[in-house]
Parts: C-alpha cells; sequence; structure tokens
C-alpha cells in the first residue's frame, strides 16, 4: 500500500466510514468481559497496561512505511484534543466508579451518545439536527435506563454526588472528543497511536500515584489484558477516529447506545450475568432509536 492513512482516510466512502464507527461499538461491547476476565488489575494500571497494547499495534505499519509516522508532528491544540479525549475520559470515568455506585455512574455517563447528537448538529455539512435523531438518541438513552434499572441497582445518593459530577464531565468530554475530531478530519488516524501511548503513560502516572500494583495471574487474565488492548482499547479507537471524521457522526451517536446492551448478552452467553425483562425491552428501545436515526438520516439533507 502506498497511500498515506490522511489520503485513505479521506477516500473513505461516507457508508463505508460509519460501519467502522459501528465496528468501535462492537468492540466496546467486549469491554466489560475482558474487564472481568483480566481478574483484578487495577482500573489506571489497566488503562496503562491496555492503551499502550493499543498504541503499539498502532505503531506497527509504521515498520512498512516509516512516513506514516510523520502522523505524530501534529500542532498542540490536535494533541490536547486527542490526550484529552483518551485519557481524561477514562480519568474521569474511573474517578466516578471510585467516588459513586457503578449502576448510577454507568447511567450518567452513557449520555454521551444524547450530546454526539447534539453536539454534531454544529458541523459543517451535517444537514442539520432532524427530530428522528433527537427521538432515536432519547429512545436509546431510555433503553439504557431501563437496562441499568432492571438490575435493581439504580437509587441515586446525595453523598455520591461528586461521583455524578465526574460521570457526567466524563460524558461532556467524550462526546467532545467525538464530534471535535471531525473538525480535525485531515488529521490522520495513524495519530491515535501516539494518543494511546501519551495516554498510558498517563495512566501509568495516576497508577503509581493512587493505585497498588496487581498483576494478573494467569494465562487467561493476562490474555484478557492483550484482548483488550488489542480491540476494545485498541482498534476500537482507530475505527471511532475514521467513524467520526468521515461517517453519520449522529447515527453512530444513536448506535452508540446498543454497547451495553450487546455487553449484557455477551456477559449473559459467558455466563457472567443472567437475562432478564429489562434487557429485552432495553434490545427494542434502542433497535427503535436506531430505525428512527437511520431513517432521518437518510432523508437528512446533505450540506
Amino acid at each position: 500500500m502506498r497511500e498515506t492513512a490522511s489520503s485513505l482516510s479521506r477516500r473513505t466512502p461516507r457508508s463505508a466510514a460509519t460501519l467502522a464507527g459501528f465496528g468501535a461499538i462492537l468492540l466496546w461491547s467486549l469491554l466489560a468481559l475482558f474487564t472481568a476476565a483480566s481478574g483484578v488489575v487495577p482500573p489506571f494500571q489497566l488503562a496503562a497496561m491496555t492503551f499502550l497494547v493499543g498504541g503499539l499495534c498502532g505503531c506497527l505499519p509504521w515498520i512498512a512505511r516509516p512516513a506514516r509516522a510523520r502522523a505524530l508532528l501534529q500542532p498542540w491544540p490536535v494533541w490536547l484534543l486527542g490526550v484529552g479525549g483518551l485519557f481524561g475520559y477514562h480519568a474521569l470515568y474511573f474517578s466516578a466508579l471510585r467516588l459513586a455506585p457503578p449502576a448510577e455512574a454507568g447511567l450518567i455517563n452513557y449520555l454521551w451518545p444524547l450530546l454526539i447528537v447534539l453536539f454534531s448538529a454544529r458541523l459543517p455539512g451535517s444537514g442539520g439536527l432532524q427530530t428522528g435523531h433527537l427521538a432515536g438518541a432519547a429512545l436509546g438513552l431510555a433503553g439504557v435506563a431501563a437496562l441499568f434499572a432492571g438490575r435493581g441497582e439504580l437509587g441515586f445518593a446525595t453523598g455520591a454526588l461528586p461521583g455524578y459530577a465526574a460521570a457526567l464531565a466524563a460524558a461532556f468530554v467524550w462526546a467532545g472528543y467525538s464530534v471535535l475530531s471531525a473538525r480535525v478530519g485531515t488529521v490522520p488516524t495513524d495519530a491515535v497511536a501516539g494518543f494511546c501511548l501519551a495516554t498510558a503513560a498517563f495512566s501509568l502516572a495516576c497508577h503509581r500515584a493512587v493505585e497498588a500494583t496487581i498483576w494478573p495471574v494467569d494465562a487467561v487474565q493476562w490474555s484478557a489484558v492483550l484482548l483488550l488492548g488489542l480491540g476494545p482499547v485498541g482498534a476500537a479507537f482507530y475505527l471511532w477516529d475514521i467513524g467520526c471524521k468521515r461517517g453519520d457522526v449522529r447515527l453512530l451517536g444513536v448506535a452508540a447506545h446498543a454497547a451495553p446492551v450487546l455487553s449484557t448478552l455477551i456477559l449473559v452467553a459467558a455466563g457472567y450475568a443472567n437475562p432478564g425483562p429489562a434487557l429485552a425491552l432495553a434490545c427494542l428501545l434502542i433497535v427503535a432509536g436506531a430505525l428512527a436515526a437511520v431513517r432521518a438520516s437518510r432523508a437528512a439533507p446533505r450540506g
């Protein structure tokens, strides 16, 4: 291949780029399974290990084409966006899990798909925000809420307000990163490798400051860490970058609601969770929301 990542990105059809974004969502649905299988490795240590794997994998193409490493030569605002999005989101989310119950923190954090839909209305050439996109995002959020409520774990407490604030901030950071990535569409996806390596370094610093080191104890746990780095914390970010820059960001925002439902289905299949009526309701709501968003995207004018 003699083409650079940026030239390939510019020539990626909109539908293919959107499918790449869907691929990221599918990989993120494996996050809970692999995390559960990785044992009790502390969050920041796990982030440092997996982002290191994901970043190094992104560097592998540079062996055949060293010129692609020039993608790292970006102005500081691009680095601030990339590292701030990847590390900032995960640092805030991990903090939320420490300061608030996981179910409530997770539900608040999953406002980011709705925020992506809202923020994307400001993108040039987006065709504007359609009613179907808002309806789809609302149905998707309702599906996520039904999923969490069905676990019987929701019970917001005032003592956990700092955790809720961190979860909400994480949602804004990830939505902002996703939509602003479309604003820097000329930045090659190869640059994401640098963002991942920087995130690994910052995560390691946080780990040393607040956590005790706990290594995986067997081949299964080490394999889970490796798979996390290759997929949900590796390839997913490269695919998401392509989807946000060249695909339908609004549709991706609505489709992202499927990640926790797919994750639960995978956990059920693997024996880590039990099925229930809330899971079925969540599936119906999210599918309905996705269909509404697809219809709106097809009807939206192209800018």
